[in-house]
Formats: structure tokens, C-alpha cells, sequence
């Protein structure tokens, strides 16, 4: 299996790697008792959290896009009381909406209206991103996902509680395509169509989201 093309490195001089929560600051955020200051927390204990970024090719069937895909590991704490919520509450406060809970499509297919977050709530899973020709990703609770237009993603396998809050840039229609004859290349303009978000979702307008989409030519 071909690994992703990388443009952007979580380990170099420009990236930093992510810094773990301390214990400290994991325990002050586990006490607090409200969503909202839980979130204001969390945003500031993971201020320097950066994502892993991965490329892939079209390959024929699903397109794909030269946006990099996304993943912020460890973007919230898995033990944050009613996590699903506290993602809910934060894709709110930066403009990410069509919010839904659920699980991954155990088959290959992709979005060509809209770019989408997931953010896993609970459990584990392995993903397929890229298509047929991408990469499989152990993701846990947490963990988020930016998946750009025209990226595939299918879900292998999965503990029985896993789930995902997903959403969309400011509450953009989705549509669902598997890479089938037909699709393109009328899929390939809509892609071409969907403006980059104005806001990063866990970090707003100045993450690292915006950074590293605006470079792309």
C-alpha cells in the first residue's frame, strides 16, 4: 500500500511536535464543571498542538484533493465529561455546523460539496483515508480529523462504542459519492468549487487549518 505524500511535517522546525497535556492542567480541566469553561481549558492547555498532515494521490476513482488531510491527535482529553458536547460546543464557537453523532461508512466514499471534521467521542477505530490506494489510521477518542472535498475515508473496523461528532464548514450540504463511474467529472468541478473555511475548528480563524490550506498553489 502506497503511503501519503506529506507537504507538511508535525516534526520539523516549523511544525513542532505536539505537546502533551501536563498532569497538572489535566486535572484542572477533569474539575471544572461547566461546558463552557471546560472549553476555554482546553484551549488553552493545547495551544501548541499541531496536526499531522498527509496528502493523497487521485486515483482514478475517488479524486482526492491537494489540500492535506488533517489530524490533530489528542485534540481533547478522552476523559472530558460529556465529550461529545464539549466538540459540539467548539465546532459552534468557530462556525462548524450540520453537527451529527454517529460512526464512520464501512465503505470507500468521499464528499465533493464540502470539506468535513470528524472528531471521535469514544472508542477506537482503523480508518482507510486516501481511497482504495491510501492509508490506514488507528484513531481514539479525542482525536480529529479534517477531511478536505474529495478525500475518501471508510471505516475497517471499530470498537463497539466508537463514535464521531462530524460537522461542516459554516453548515455546507454534503453529498455522499463511492467512486463510481458517473460521478466525474462533474465531482471534480464541485470540488474545485468549495471555497477553503474561514474558521479552523478547534482553533478558529488563526490555526493551523488556515495556515497550511492558504499555502497550497
Amino acid at each position: 500500500m502506497k503511503k501519503p505524500i506529506s507537504r507538511f511535517s508535525p516534526f520539523n522546525h516549523k511544525y513542532g511536535k505536539p505537546v502533551p497535556h501536563s498532569r497538572r492542567r489535566f486535572l484542572e480541566i477533569i474539575t471544572l464543571t461547566s461546558t463552557g469553561a471546560i472549553m476555554s481549558a482546553l484551549a488553552q492547555s493545547s495551544a501548541s498542538l499541531q496536526p499531522e498532515t498527509f496528502l493523497f494521490k487521485d486515483d482514478g476513482s475517488i479524486p482526492n484533493n491537494k489540500l492535506p488531510l488533517l489530524i490533530y491527535r489528542g485534540a481533547f482529553p478522552a476523559s472530558t465529561p460529556d465529550l461529545a458536547s464539549v466538540i459540539e460546543g467548539r465546532y459552534a464557537e468557530n462556525d462548524w455546523s450540520g453537527t451529527w453523532r454517529a460512526g464512520v461508512f464501512p465503505f470507500h466514499h468521499y464528499h465533493s460539496t464540502t470539506h468535513e471534521v470528524l472528531t471521535v467521542y469514544s472508542g477506537t477505530a482503523t480508518l482507510q483515508l486516501g481511497g482504495v490506494q491510501g492509508s490506514k489510521f488507528d484513531v481514539k477518542a479525542g482525536d480529529m480529523i479534517i477531511i478536505p472535498a474529495g478525500v475518501g475515508h471508510k471505516r475497517l473496523s471499530s470498537d463497539p462504542d466508537f463514535g464521531v461528532v462530524g460537522a461542516y464548514p459554516e453548515g455546507r450540504r454534503w453529498d455522499l459519492l463511492r467512486g463510481e463511474p458517473g460521478e466525474r467529472p462533474q465531482a471534480d468541478r464541485n470540488i474545485a468549487a468549495v471555497p477553503l473555511p474561514k474558521n479552523d475548528p478547534l482553533y478558529g480563524p488563526g490555526g493551523p487549518l488556515i495556515q497550511i490550506w492558504k499555502a497550497v498553489p
